[in-house]
């Protein structure tokens, strides 16, 4: 729109940026849904659609909940009747007026009284019913909310998925908490930081990657039962399955261990394709995916041991001579490498019909996690697998400051940068009590719940390169 025509419009209608509140007592589903003939209705919206017939016309209206027909006449709107017809694509307007059904059966509000509450200066993309161009569908998420009712359906759901974690992680009797985004050290994951500096403090600080020992100080407090659904951030590539801002729940539980973060893991996410799909067979990017349990359990070290002769005992360096004579290995064996291994040796052995917990992993791979009683070359940890993709992550918790201190410090040995976090050390010489964790990628979840191809799909705004 050129700033002439806006101009001639607020000199006859008024200016439509004046409006402060435009009070509707319902969303626009809910008027269809009670809908009766010859109610009253009070409604706004973006104006999706529209076509004149002399002194009458059509429009479609437009909320998050759906959309509704407007019929305007010359006859019941008057001087409103020229508004009407100076109307665009993409304005939002409030209408009153009485509810009717046409001849085609639609239900329709005959508009007595039009408002403009927002003028769009700039017309939608052509075409844009249905936009399809997947970079304005993630650069302009806003376009594509308005234009994709199935991409909004999408946001949706995810809200909804988030809801009923919420529900489920309180009726265990956890507490929902907040811990720091800033720390002074990039612990509790694997990954590379993002770094600031905080001028008060002339410090340098860090995105968490991780807010697994803030979490686990909780129960060193006296919180038995503790979850954070939080924001991580990793410096590192994008791609479908990766964002560096991501968004993820973490639960601790005193006095359990990882069986029962399996068990719990089992039944959160069967509850989920429950009130999602009204069912525990869901379809992933056309593979069929039964979630049923049991769910299948596979031996990490068994996996390694057939493909590559690894046994648990082995040192890094003996496990990373073997895995070579295989694999091209770039720079070492990384604990991020390793897994990524785990993942192809998955998909190319186990069926992805069903989600597969991978037990068994190596105590080298797993610094924070409790050895198994048996074998103290294994730890008590699991991975969640569903249609070739890790979900979530957990073990029976370290909690002997000792041996943590020493593993950091052989894990600080091999990587160069690493920090030392002798604060978590000093809070575990108070004592937690045995405790198990687990960690789940909100948005990898939702990208399997909600069958969708990319992580970007599923997150409203992702990170993308700068455009030249």
């Amino acid at each position: 729109m050129e700033k002439k025509d806006f101009d001639l419009f607020k000199e006859k209608f008024g200016n439509p940026f004046e409006e402060t509140d435009f009070p509707k007592p319902l969303f626009i589903n809910e008027i269809l849904k009670k809908y009766k003939e010859g109610e009253k209705a009070t409604l706004a919206g973006r104006v999706v659609s529209k076509r004149e017939h002399g002194k009458s016309g059509f429009a479609h209206l437009a909320d998050f909940s759906g959309k509704i027909q407007i019929y305007a006449r010359f006859d019941s709107l008057g001087e409103d009747f020229e508004l009407f017809k100076k109307l665009d694509i993409g304005d939002i307007i409030g209408v009153e007026g009485k509810l009717f059904i046409t001849r085609t059966e639609e239900i329709t509000v005959a508009a007595d009284k039009i408002k403009p509450l927002a003028k769009a200066w700039r017309p939608l993309p052509e075409k844009w019913h249905g936009l399809k161009d997947i970079e304005t569908r993630y650069r302009q998420r806003y376009l594509d909310l308005i234009a994709n009712p199935a991409s909004r359906d999408v946001f949706l759901k995810r809200a909804k998925i988030v809801s009923i974690i919420r529900d489920f992680f309180e009726k265990l009797s956890f507490i929902e908490t907040e811990t720091p985004m800033l720390h002074h050290i990039p612990r509790g994951a694997a990954g590379e930081p993002f770094q600031t500096f905080h001028n008060a403090t002339s410090s340098k600080v860090y995105l968490r990657i991780a807010p697994e020992l803030y979490l686990k100080k909780l129960l060193i407090g006296g919180f038995d039962r503790v979850y954070e659904i939080n924001r991580s951030f990793r410096n590192e590539g994008l791609s479908r399955r990766h964002n560096p801002e991501f968004t993820m729940l973490e639960a601790y539980a005193a006095y359990q261990g990882y069986q029962f973060m399996m068990d719990a893991c089992e039944k959160l996410l069967t509850n989920l394709a429950l009130e999602i799909h009204g069912g525990l067979d869901i379809e992933y990017q056309g593979k069929k995916i039964d979630l049923q349990p049991p769910w299948q359990r596979i031996s990490f070290a068994q996996l390694f041991k057939k493909e590559f002769g690894v046994e648990p005992e082995d040192s890094h360096e003996e496990v990373t001579k073997k895995i070579s004579k295989k694999i091209k290995l770039e720079e070492g064996l990384s604990r991020t490498q390793i897994l990524k291994i785990c993942e192809e040796l998955i998909e190319r052995n186990y069926p992805e019909d069903k989600p597969a917990f991978i037990t068994d992993f190596f105590t080298w791979t797993s610094p924070l996690a409790k050895q198994k009683k048996d074998n103290p070359y294994l730890v008590e940890r699991f991975e969640l697998f569903i249609a070739g993709i890790e979900i979530a992550n957990a073990y029976s918790e370290l909690n002997d400051p000792v041996e943590q201190e020493e593993r950091f410090r052989r894990q600080a040995a091999k990587e160069p940068d690493s920090e030392i976090d002798l604060d978590f050390v000093k809070s575990l010489e108070y004592g937690m009590p045995p405790a198990a964790g687990l960690g789940i990628g909100i948005d990898r979840l939702v990208m399997i719940l909600l069958n969708q191809p990319s992580i970007r799909d599923v997150i409203l705004f992702p990170l993308l390169k700068l455009q030249s």
